[in-house]
């Protein structure tokens, strides 16, 4: 044989034992599709990516995380849609997409139910399981839970007095129909709009206010059009990253517990750094134009009386009889004691 053709036969055995080798590899990976609405760079975006990092050097590259950022593969409802279909496999989702696999969840975001952090995690604490056991039997897997900061309301012209609510064309969650009618009974005008045509919607005036946590307002740049925040905390967004339970059981059973363990470590260390750079949120606005309008004292009973007003709606029409009232009775159980 001669040097050239031995040479050929070499480079050819060589070519297809790396080829050989490297569909080895790609049969003994898994890789989860994982949607989120955030921007990427921003601090939810950057602790998935940390995730997917750990879990890829946890698994020694057997298990791996592909993220898409920034709505790219389209809103919450369409990422749901998506995963029940298997095009994708997981989500960081929001209280919406929480809202579609199961409403219990929404008891937390009930209007100035419950007033803060402390109050929050005594309720997390009795129900996270409580709702973790809901999810699950609608086929989804919670990873972690984290915070995305406090609700307050945006819009373009200034609002202190709830009598000037009805002026507002306000955001309404597409997918929910609870949200329109207890801004209804707040005396706004929503208007449901897909979570990712917001900005169009301010800039067309579709819209001229909506309702998000400080940090959301600045990383997707709402603010830029709706400069004006009333100094109302209405709820905690609390949202979770799930999987669908048929893609969580095609990772290796070895990996699940540490993959999970990862998880939570992550959405736990996100929730401390949101619940810091919330408030530094508003500092930042204020420096591009953000006008934050307090209301007088009576100004700010009469928001409380409209909160309470959609406490009936959330408890029978949203998030169910049983969850709201067992939130209710544990925010009830820690203001007793402290």
């Amino acid at each position: 044989m001669s040097l050239f053709r031995r040479t050929v036969l070499k480079t050819g055995l060589a070519l297809a034992a790396s080829a050989m080798l490297s569909t080895a590899w790609a049969a003994d990976t898994t890789v989860i599709k994982l949607a989120t609405l955030a921007p990427e760079g921003s601090t939810w975006h950057k602790g998935l990516v940390k995730m997917g990092e750990q879990w890829k050097e946890a698994t020694n590259g057997e298990v791996q995380l592909k993220i898409y950022a920034g709505g790219v593969t389209g809103n919450e409802t369409v990422m749901l849609r998506k995963m029940r279909i298997g095009q994708l496999h997981a989500a960081a989702i929001t209280n919406l997409g929480l809202l579609e696999i199961d409403p219990s969840s929404q008891a937390l975001n009930t209007p100035m139910l419950i007033m803060n952090y402390d109050e929050l995690d005594h309720v997390m604490e009795t129900m996270r399981p409580v709702f973790e056991k809901r999810i699950e039997d609608k086929d989804y897997v919670v990873l972690a839970w984290s915070d995305a900061g406090w609700a307050r309301l945006f819009s373009k012209t200034p609002l202190t007095d709830p009598t000037d609510a009805g002026k507002l064309k306000i955001f309404s969650w597409e997918g929910d129909p609870g949200a329109v009618e207890m801004f209804k009974s707040a005396g706004f005008n929503p208007v449901v709009v897909a979570a990712t045509d917001i900005l169009p919607s301010l800039q067309s005036g579709l819209i001229d206010s909506f309702p998000t946590t400080p940090l959301g307002a600045l990383a997707f740049q709402w603010f830029g059009l709706a400069p004006n925040m009333l100094d109302v905390p209405w709820a905690p967004l609390v949202g979770a990253t799930v999987i669908t339970k048929q893609a969580w059981e095609t990772i290796p059973e070895q990996h699940r517990g540490k993959l999970r363990e990862i998880s939570r470590t992550t959405g736990a260390e996100l929730k401390a750094t949101i619940r810091k750079q919330d408030d530094k949120a508003i500092e930042v606005m204020k420096k591009y134009g953000l006008k934050v309008n307090t209301p007088t004292p009576a100004q700010r009973a009469e928001w409380e009386k409209l909160a309470a007003a959609s406490h009936p709606i959330m408890r029978d029409k949203v998030a169910g009889p049983e969850a709201f009232d067992q939130v209710k009775s544990l925010v009830e159980e820690y203001r007793a004691k402290h």
